[in-house]
């Protein structure tokens, strides 16, 4: 075997190693963004639900404050008694 022939062999090892080195690069870019896509819909679906969350404390201090208005008349009520 020549010196030529090993170092085509080496030029050509080289070549397709970078070449591997590219594809692996590209699945893992690929795979970082599948992953970004999924947080970021996760966090859509958190705000969403903590929109709900709000809301729904919302409505509950609206009772709270209808109970201490309902507590307020009875102590009206036993007051004038």
């Amino acid at each position: 075997m020549g010196i030529t022939k090993i170092e085509d062999a080496l030029a050509r090892l080289d070549r397709l190693t970078n070449e591997e080195i590219r594809m692996a690069a590209a699945e893992g870019l690929k795979a970082t963004h599948d992953v970004d896509n999924k947080v970021q819909a996760i966090d859509v679906k958190v705000q969403s639900v903590d929109d709900k969350v709000q809301d729904i404390n919302d409505k509950v201090q609206g009772v709270d404050d209808r109970v201490r208005n309902v507590d307020d008349k009875v102590d009206l009520i036993i007051d004038g008694v």
